[in-house]
């Protein structure tokens, strides 16, 4: 059966994702090449005969790209359109910019390659200045292989073959691609922490190719007023402002207040170089006791119980990829709507935008690294065998890792995402799907992000390593688990009530954790769990993550359906979390 949502038919097939893709770091001038593409998919030792076309950056094999085929390992998806440079003058560089290609693409821009990528989730751009030709119209080609779960990559929640939690392969491009014109001596990144207790605000700014009598100017502005100016030369690549504000505005779920930056580069002669527009959000996460001892998430010197729902990212018409801008959004609104504070990103990195809508909106998110393939019937094999988690082989279960590329995607996430200030936890790992090295994996993202805190592993395997100890209890949350010294106790997932809703489900029969027939039925059951969990907090829980936000595929686990219709009335729910929340 075929579920669309109501964005679905929004959708303008020459113009998809029109919104400027990168809210971080914004330059006036750019070109999206979004929309109908040239396509051919074949075997790796013959041509593309570019007989079909798809609509990017929807994966192939959504119903929205046009293009009805699921990519095999063996199989390279090609793709190639023509386009225009936006260059001006002879002191800029033309950049092209990919969101997200899942999983390994070859870039060609007149016939010349201009890079490679292999990573699924994670943002990239090639300078491709010395491939562009003199005539009007530029070619560029995009060819991409995807092993999905036959290789060891991270994949998440895709399969070749999809059931219960495990969902359909993704591949090609997924996010927006597009152009851009920048200037030799540039700003590459900027990146921003808070230290409440002197009332600052650290900004990073990685330069490239600056002169040495050039200088940076920050301008930080509040609702469109001033706070304050600097100017400072450039002496190397990576310049550090402290910026002191009087009266910091903290940021927080209740007051998602932002910042807004302006930085320059500027020559002797004081003509702005490169201009790009950012924001900050002012916080700070901590794991502290209370004063009862018992272990907290702080946010902002306060404890904050995270009361959250497991968010997989998924769309019947899209895959990875929402329809719209909107819809992207809108799952965050109907999070917040049922009365949550926490999102936790599942096993998937979503566009720039969703953790712009997110910091803008105020919840808190908890981002997962998405893991490598997973053997679900092996596990269940175990498990049927009366094995537990922790005993497990997982050597069985998650097989053929590969260490080093799992290291490159992981650290390509932190860059790409350090500067949200919704998110507060990453998770490296969930459960044991592809768990590896664990103690050095979790310690190595403590310290690569000290202002973070790290949930390591969400469930069953844990080492003792990480701020929090992460239990995963489905329908029984009657006995809160064993502290430890030091660390936050969580459910990192908990429910999964299923509810089927005709009309509304990819299958005529969903798989749930937990089966109810009505609506009714639903809310008497999650009652029932809230209120257990209710009783536990006192005790020490610090936070929660329900089981799911939507349904997905085969699974009817969430609190909205697929197509993003309330299964129960979201102000119904808002006023039982309110009582979790507001205590």
């Amino acid at each position: 059966m075929q579920l669309r949502s109501k964005w679905a038919s929004k959708v303008d097939k020459d113009n998809p994702l029109p919104e400027y893709p990168r809210p971080q770091l914004v330059r006036p001038t750019w070109v999206n090449l979004n929309g109908v593409w040239e396509a051919s998919v074949h075997y790796l030792e013959n041509e593309p005969d570019f007989s079909d076309t798809i609509i990017v950056p929807f994966p192939i094999g959504s119903e929205l790209s046009g293009f009805d085929h699921v990519l095999q390992p063996d199989e390279v998806l090609t793709m190639r359109r023509s386009f225009q440079s936006p260059l001006s003058g002879n002191d800029e560089r033309l950049r092209i910019h990919f969101g997200a290609v899942d999983w390994a693409c070859t870039v060609l821009v007149n016939g010349i390659l201009v890079g490679t990528h292999a990573g699924g989730f994670d943002p990239f751009f090639f300078d491709i200045t010395d491939a562009l030709n003199e005539s009007e119209e530029q070619e560029i080609i995009v060819s991409v292989e995807d092993p999905t779960d036959t290789g060891n990559q991270p994949v998440g929640k895709q399969t070749l073959n999809p059931f219960a939690i495990q969902y359909t392969a993704v591949a090609g491009i997924w996010q927006t691609i597009w152009l851009e014109p920048v200037p030799v001596a540039c700003i590459e990144r900027v990146i921003t922490s808070t230290n409440i207790a002197e009332g600052s605000v650290a900004v990073v700014s990685h330069i490239s190719n600056a002169s040495d009598n050039m200088s940076l100017a920050l301008t930080c502005s509040a609702d469109g007023s001033l706070v304050t100016q600097i100017e400072c030369p450039i002496s190397q690549d990576k310049i550090e402002i402290i910026l002191n504000i009087s009266d910091l505005r903290l940021w927080c779920p209740d007051d998602p207040f932002l910042y807004d930056l302006q930085l320059q580069i500027i020559d002797t002669t004081g003509s702005v170089i490169d201009q790009v527009d950012s924001y900050f959000g002012a916080r700070e996460i901590t794991c502290e006791p209370d004063r009862s001892g018992h272990h907290r998430l702080f946010l902002n010197g306060e404890p904050v119980f995270h009361l959250g729902l497991l968010d997989q990212g998924w769309w019947p018409e899209g895959l990875f990829t929402a329809p719209t801008d909107e819809a992207l959004r809108f799952d965050i609104e109907a999070t917040l709507a049922m009365g949550f504070n926490t999102i936790r990103k599942h096993v998937k990195v979503e566009p720039a935008r969703w953790y712009w809508h997110a910091d803008r909106l105020g919840v808190l998110v908890w981002q997962d690294m998405p893991s490598t393939a997973f053997d679900m019937v092996a596990f269940g094999k175990q498990l049927s065998e009366g094995i537990q988690p922790e005993d497990m082989e997982w050597d069985l279960i998650s097989p053929g890792n590969d260490p080093e590329g799992f290291h490159i995607e992981l650290d390509a996430m932190l860059d790409a995402l350090e500067s949200f200030p919704s998110i507060v936890v990453w998770v490296p790992f969930n459960e044991a799907w592809g768990q590896h090295d664990t103690d050095k994996v979790l310690t190595h993202v403590m310290k690569r992000d000290p202002t973070r805190l790290v949930d390591g592993p969400s469930g069953w395997t844990d080492t003792g390593i990480g701020h929090m100890r992460d239990h995963h209890l489905y329908q029984n949350a009657e006995k809160l688990p064993d502290h430890e010294k030091g660390r936050a106790t969580v459910y990192g997932e908990f429910g999964g009530i299923s509810l089927f809703i005709e009309d509304h489900v990819m299958v005529e029969k969903g798989w749930g954790y937990t089966k109810t027939e009505t609506a009714d039925d639903l809310l008497a059951s999650y009652s029932k769990l809230l209120g257990d969990i209710t009783d536990l907090i006192p005790n020490g829980l610090a936070g929660v993550i329900y089981t799911q936000t939507t349904d997905v595929e085969s699974e009817i686990n969430g609190l909205l359906t697929y197509d993003r219709n309330y299964k129960i009335d979201p102000a119904v729910l808002r006023s039982i979390h309110s009582q979790i929340v507001d205590q």
